[in-house]
């Protein structure tokens, strides 16, 4: 009897173990913010209104997420993610997909890291990761233009590849389209990957991917740029192009090649590449406060000459740390549209201002 009681004694305490080695973290950011932006009218008509608005998230979208860990022994880790993004304005899901990320898989020491769901891209990674916007945010929500030319950011039915050594990084991805009635877009059939080199306080890197649509025409991607921290001082630049085969999906051109800053051009359906160059930087002013500033230059050729013009966007944010969790930010941002271009309102130039407060748990 005295060994049936050890015997079960041994077992509970090998199964507490086991379990005390799995983990479930809850992560989250709220972000509100009031924004001032001109020449915002839904019309032509009225294209010349401005329009003050309480934003969900100047620069954070609201979130909240849970990271799961199981040690698996002998260096082999499960991890799985899921992440809903929401208006912290209203409350209500911030689009048709509940979560935007939603994905599962095994890391090890040895041979990297494989994920299956819907994830981040390889375009928005190499932003991100190597030469984001600014050191503190990688971008401001409400305003990114460079994640205007990252194919949408995240692809369903994905499965990426992950390996690290040293200061080298590299990610391969590929996600089946699965006879999406769309084809491209967050649903399409993608195939990418990058290469990414720190050292020091120096990063650079770059990525490529393609999305096909439902003809198997492509809409292709490639950027490549740098960031260099020191000291207070934070520096990137960086350059990147899309580019539509000829037949490709004129409404899809428009998802893509529209989504800049959030304003739609008028002709984007006729684009046939898209080139954008930027720089910016950061400067740590006081342990608390950050200056930040950011110039962004996209060139658009078209398939016909109504389809060609250019844009220029630049914006600057002052952000306030009370502590590592909450700061304050005030934001201003500038959009001038030229050539055959305007915005979806037929508007050629808009100017934004924000006043956030973000909290991250």
């Amino acid at each position: 009897m005295k060994k049936s009681y050890l015997a079960l004694a041994v077992l509970a305490a090998s199964s507490s173990a086991v379990w005390a080695q799995s983990s479930v973290t809850m992560y989250g950011i709220m972000d509100v913010g009031v924004r001032y932006t001109t020449n915002a009218g839904a019309t032509a008509a009225t294209n010349n209104q401005s329009i003050s608005s309480v934003i969900p998230g100047g620069m954070s979208q609201s979130r909240l997420g849970f990271n799961i860990t199981e040690d698996l022994g002998g260096g082999l880790k499960a991890i799985a993610n899921l992440e809903h993004r929401l208006s912290s304005d209203t409350g209500t899901a911030a689009a048709g997909d509940f979560w935007r990320q939603s994905w599962v898989g095994l890391q090890s020491s040895d041979f990297g890291r494989i994920t299956l769901g819907r994830q981040y891209n390889v375009l928005f990674d190499i932003y991100t990761s190597t030469y984001a916007s600014y050191k503190y945010s990688p971008y401001v929500e409400a305003y990114k233009p460079e994640i205007g030319m990252s194919l949408g950011a995240r692809n369903d039915n994905m499965v990426k590849y992950l390996i690290e050594s040293g200061g080298l990084r590299g990610e391969l991805q590929a996600s089946a389209g699965e006879g999406n009635a769309t084809g491209v877009g967050t649903n399409g059939k993608s195939l990418g990957g990058l290469l990414r080199y720190a050292m020091g306080d120096f990063a650079v890197g770059g990525a490529y991917l393609e999305v096909n649509d439902t003809a198997g025409k492509k809409v292709k991607a490639t950027t490549f740029g740098g960031g260099w921290t020191s000291g207070p001082w934070y520096l990137s630049a960086a350059w990147a192009r899309n580019s539509f085969d000829t037949g490709f999906n004129a409404t899809l051109i428009a998802t893509y090649a529209g989504s800049i800053a959030g304003a739609l051009n008028a002709n984007s359906a006729l684009a046939k590449s898209r080139d954008m160059y930027s720089v910016g930087a950061t400067y740590q002013l006081t342990p608390q406060l950050n200056l930040g500033a950011h110039y962004w230059r996209a060139d658009q050729k078209g398939t016909s000459a109504a389809g060609e013009g250019k844009g220029d966007f630049f914006n600057v944010v002052a952000d306030y740390a009370f502590s590592k969790r909450t700061d304050a930010y005030i934001e201003y941002d500038h959009t001038k549209i030229g050539g055959m271009l305007t915005l979806a309102n037929g508007a050629t130039t808009r100017d934004g201002f924000i006043v956030g407060m973000r909290h991250r748990f």
